[in-house]
Parts: structure tokens; C-alpha cells; sequence
């Protein structure tokens, strides 16, 4: 059996938002040797995009690979459909329709090219490099402008029959409830326990109580933020604000630990900033809602992926993931 020298490889871990494109290679260790980034919203149509990547990416590939190989490349992204390799119909970026990304990558970098969405390359980044090293089964949520997830059972990422499961933030956690921004359903998790949902409460809040500092900012300006940093002061309505999108958010981990069993619940984003303001309630109402033979056995563990890099990375561990069925051996 030949000898696999991993220090002599890397991947391209791509990340693409609405408004931002980010870019590194990696290395199996996890380090960004060479990173760089674009704005996704000037590019109306998407071959000038992969144009300018491979204009961008190209001299840090020539760079960096003098004594390494390059692998291959991973793309984290919006409506992103693992199996096809496309991206369908997102809503945050200027091309429409179904787009066939990683073939139309794979021929201009000449290289294989994987594709899935932000949270499962969160999952996968995680299972790689953070705290779920080791864990076969564990749920990754992502609690940012949304809510995002990606389910690992037995090691292996669920991508479902047509590469879209894991839809955790769209579950409903009280019918009839909050209307959704954008998707329009009532009452779904990602309208209460998303920065954007804790914001909605807050404001919700703050009428009935007149005398909480939220009230000493413009509406335009209570965000996550600013509940927190109201929290921080002693300040009960943001205290409570926290507290009630934990029951909900406890609440809906609940059902997704008697679906899955998993071993722990990773929870990576802006939201957990908070800390013990949302964490506790959390934990209390998951606890609260599972049955006897699920309590007290699922962790809840906080990303150990850094905020600016877990794209990145999470997109290179498609590469990974996707070379190896097996942990190669490290040639010392």
C-alpha cells in the first residue's frame, strides 16, 4: 500500500455569499496558506464570476503548488444540490435558474470540483478540523442571518434522494406562528432563533416594556448585538429576549435529537455570542422536551472552527472527504 504525504497537499476551499465571495487553500492541517476573496454581487452572469476567480486564484495555485499537489476544489454555497453539482435557483445571488457550478469549475481549473451547501461544509469543516474530530454522529447548526444545519449519522453527511436534506432552520416550532421574511411560512425556527428572528423579538419586546435600555436605540438600530450588549448591563427585556429564543430554539433540538441520537449538537455563529444568556435556556428546554431514554446524553459544544476561516475550511473538506473513504497514512 503506497504512502499518502498529506503535508504535500491542498485544496481550494471556495465560499460564496450574496454579496462576498471568499477563497483559500488548505492544507490537510486545517492551515489557510493563501487566501483572497471578490464581490459575488458585481458579477451578473457566472461565467464572468468563475472568470475572475480563476483570474484571482490562479498565481496563489502557481504559488503555493511549486512543491504541493492541488487536490481539488470545494465550494460552499446558497441552494446548493450536492449530487448534481449545481446551484438551484438561489434567492441571494444574481444568477438564476439551475446552474451547473462545479462542472463549469472543474473545466476551467481543470480539477475535480465538489459543491454542497454553507452549513453541511460547515459540518464537514467541523468533523475535519473542529470540535466534532472523532464524533460519527452529530448535528452542526449554523445560528447567524439565518439558521442553517448539516446532519452527520455514521460518519457520513445526509444529503437525502436529491442533495437537499437537512433544511433543520425552515422546521416549524410553532405553527401558525412568526411569518418568515422571505421563505413566507409561519412559524418556522430561523424566524425566532436567527439574528434577524432575535432582532424581530426584541423590538416585539421592548413595546411592553418601556423602561428596558432596547428603547434608548432607534428601531433601525436593535440588532443581536445590541440585545446582547443590553443583556450584559442587567437589562431584563433582553435578558428575557435570549431566553425565550432559547425555549425555542431547546425546543426544536429536542425533536432533532430523538430524529438523529446524536452525540452532541454543534453550535457555530453569531447568535452564540451570547453565551449563557441563550445556552442555558437552550439546554433547559431541550432537556425539558426529550424523552427519559435521550436526557442527558447529548452535548451541546460550541463551534472550535474561527468565524472568518469555517467557510474556507469547510468548503476544503469537501476535497477531503470526497479523496478518502479511510484516514490515509501520513508518510513521516
Amino acid at each position: 500500500m503506497s504512502l499518502v504525504n498529506l503535508s504535500k497537499q491542498v485544496a481550494l476551499g471556495i465560499d460564496i455569499g450574496g454579496t462576498n465571495t471568499k477563497f483559500g487553500l488548505v492544507n490537510h492541517r486545517g492551515e489557510i496558506l493563501e487566501r483572497g476573496h471578490l464581490k459575488t454581487e458585481q458579477y451578473e452572469k457566472v461565467e464572468d464570476f468563475i472568470d475572475e476567480l480563476y483570474n484571482e486564484i490562479k498565481p496563489l495555485l502557481d504559488k503555493c503548488c511549486k512543491d504541493r499537489e492541488f487536490e481539488g476544489i470545494g465550494v460552499g454555497a446558497p441552494n446548493a444540490n450536492y449530487y448534481k453539482g449545481t446551484i438551484e435557483d438561489a434567492p441571494n445571488l444574481r444568477w438564476k435558474g439551475i446552474i451547473p457550478f462545479a462542472d463549469m469549475m472543474s473545466k476551467k481549473f481543470g480539477t475535480n470540483c465538489k459543491i454542497t451547501n454553507d452549513a453541511n461544509a460547515a459540518a464537514l469543516g467541523e468533523m475535519l478540523y473542529g470540535a466534532a474530530r472523532g464524533m460519527k454522529d452529530f448535528i452542526m447548526m449554523t445560528l447567524g442571518t439565518g439558521v442553517g444545519s448539516g446532519i452527520v449519522c455514521g460518519g457520513n453527511l445526509i444529503y437525502g434522494h436529491d442533495g437537499f436534506a437537512g433544511e433543520l432552520g425552515h422546521t416549524i416550532v410553532k405553527p401558525g406562528g412568526r411569518k418568515h421574511w422571505s421563505t413566507g411560512s409561519e412559524g418556522s425556527l430561523e424566524a425566532y432563533a436567527s439574528a434577524t428572528g432575535i432582532a424581530i423579538t426584541a423590538k416585539k419586546m421592548r413595546v411592553e416594556f418601556p423602561n428596558s435600555m432596547l428603547n434608548n436605540f432607534p428601531e433601525e438600530e436593535i440588532n443581536s448585538r445590541v440585545v446582547y450588549e443590553c443583556a450584559a448591563k442587567g437589562d431584563a427585556t433582553s435578558i428575557e429576549v435570549f431566553r425565550y429564543t432559547g425555549q425555542k430554539l431547546g425546543e426544536a433540538l429536542a425533536n432533532f435529537v430523538m430524529f438523529s441520537s446524536p452525540e452532541a449538537i454543534l453550535l457555530f455563529g453569531g447568535v452564540i455570542k451570547a453565551g449563557d444568556f441563550i445556552l442555558k435556556p437552550t439546554k433547559l428546554h431541550m432537556e425539558r422536551n426529550l424523552l427519559p431514554i435521550f436526557r442527558n446524553k447529548v452535548k451541546l459544544v460550541f463551534s472550535e472552527l474561527d468565524e472568518a476561516d469555517a467557510a474556507i475550511l469547510g468548503a476544503s473538506a469537501l476535497v477531503w472527504e470526497n479523496n478518502y473513504s479511510q484516514p490515509p497514512q501520513i508518510n513521516s
